[in-house]
């Protein structure tokens, strides 16, 4: 039984070499030299900073080479000013490569963001989903004046908002800014369902800009969703925040 499976894992290990070659003489065949300029050196424009979820392909759905996008991913798309991973990542992109977007890519259906949403133990990784829940917390009044199919969905888009805000809290990105670099951060999702990208319109420059523009993409989040939703099931303050007519 153990040969029968370690047979089999090889041929599907020896598969991937197999199509890596056939990946690298195509590259080869339409951009000669490709490799060699590689080697050389990356000078990426974007960092992207994802959902480490499989279906996610970051190069591939944005159409772009090795070389042309510096890559980010964890479970549910999360940045915290304790996670060192990210926040390296950031500074080498920020300070090193001098990339001029960051965009924070989150996705419809996310498993992750469905567990906090839940509350459902996953093991270990609900210490990091604690992240997620906070967002859900802070979010609880809207996300439960919303029928239960668009609630993990709203919540994968508070969620790209509400990180795209800690990305720009860094003191990475505000140092960039102090200095005058050029660095946008913006707060993106990808569909699951039709493999297209939506710009939730959190775009920021500027450390003056950050709280305008999330409170923007907040009500333009919530109320493309009550647009979903017949109106007597909301909340009345949810409603009216969503008009501009509540109170704060």
């Amino acid at each position: 039984m153990v040969m029968g499976q370690n047979s089999r894992m090889t041929t599907e290990l020896h598969e991937l070499f197999e199509s890596n070659r056939e990946w690298a003489r195509d590259v080869e065949e339409r951009t000669p030299g490709f490799f060699t300029k590689l080697l050389e050196q990356q000078s990426p424009q974007y960092l992207w900073i994802g959902c480490a979820d499989s279906r996610v392909p970051a190069n591939e759905l944005v159409g772009l080479l090795p070389g042309e996008l510096f890559v980010h991913r964890n479970v549910a798309n999360v940045v915290v000013p304790t996670d060192l991973n990210a926040l390296s990542v950031i500074q080498f992109a920020v300070d090193m490569l001098r990339v001029r977007h960051i965009i924070v890519v989150g996705h419809s259906n996310c498993g992750g963001v469905k567990a906090a949403l839940s509350n459902l133990r996953v093991g270990l990784a609900d210490n990091w989903l604690r992240h997620v829940q906070d967002v859900r917390n802070r979010h609880l009044r809207f996300l439960d004046g919303l029928p239960a199919h668009l609630r993990v969905n709203a919540l994968c888009e508070l969620n790209v908002l509400d990180q795209a805000r800690n990305v720009c809290r860094t003191t990475i990105v505000e140092d960039a800014w102090q200095r005058g670099q050029d660095v946008v951060i913006h707060g993106w999702v990808y569909g699951l369902h039709n493999g297209l990208l939506e710009d939730l319109c959190m775009t920021v420059s500027s450390a003056d800009q950050v709280e305008i523009a999330y409170e923007r993409a907040l009500a333009a989040v919530m109320a493309r969703y009550h647009a979903e939703v017949p109106l007597p099931s909301l909340d009345p303050q949810i409603a009216d925040r969503s008009s501009g007519t509540g109170q704060p």
